[in-house]
């Protein structure tokens, strides 16, 4: 099952210790590299942790991008902060070849997607009257929304999820999607129209079922 995420969540990996990045739509956890490789190729990995370097690479071959040095006239890899993990020299030398893939490629280091969107959604607990606005991404389904929810809640799994489409209360599908529930992402007409945020957040209402699940 793939896992999403936001371009905030990947923001907080962002240190040698903690090091994500994105590369078009995936989402890389390179912290063992990292650690490693604690040496100058590591350097300009570190520099751009939590962010996206997909201007680094060539979105058609999935290979570092490649430039032609005007004074040697040869192609060169675009490493613009410097020479990184995996990219061989330009000059002829002894270099580790030690791994099979460039961790680019190698799927071990891939932990996820990239939301194209990410979606605010308001969760109010109807027995308890408690609101929680949480991040989600527009892919996931509402037992992923669950998920996150657990962070506010532990006992999320005891409750029903329903949301109001148009004049019915209406149970959500677990395994769908906000957007294939009925729940349509507005955001932009109410943006255009200038109206404040809280009119354009989704509101989920969880009803507790008397069932509580144990953490």
């Amino acid at each position: 099952m793939v896992r999403y995420y936001t371009a905030d969540e990947v923001m907080m990996h962002n240190c040698a210790e903690d090091c994500w990045v994105s590369i078009y739509d995936r989402v890389y956890d390179i912290t063992s590299l990292i650690q490693e490789n604690r040496n100058t190729l590591a350097e300009p990995l570190i520099k751009e942790a939590g962010k996206s370097v997909s201007h680094w690479f060539d979105k058609k071959t999935g290979d570092v991008r490649k430039y032609m040095d005007p004074d040697r006239n040869i192609e060169m890899p675009y490493t613009p902060n410097g020479r990184f993990i995996h990219v061989p020299p330009t000059d002829p030398c002894e270099w580790s070849t030690n791994y099979e893939l460039p961790w680019w490629k190698d799927e071990n280091y891939i932990i996820g997607r990239l939301t194209k969107k990410k979606r605010l959604v308001r969760i109010v607990n109807m027995t308890t009257h408690q609101e929680d606005v949480i991040q989600t991404c527009e892919e996931e389904t509402v037992n992923d929304i669950l998920d996150r929810y657990l962070e506010y809640n532990r006992h999320a799994k005891s409750y029903t999820w329903k949301a109001l489409i148009g004049e019915d209360m209406v149970t959500m599908n677990m395994n769908k999607t906000l957007d294939e529930n009925g729940v349509k992402d507005e955001t932009e007409v109410f943006y255009e129209l200038g109206m404040s945020d809280d009119y354009y957040i989704p509101t989920l209402h969880i009803y507790y079922n008397d069932d509580l699940t144990v953490a």
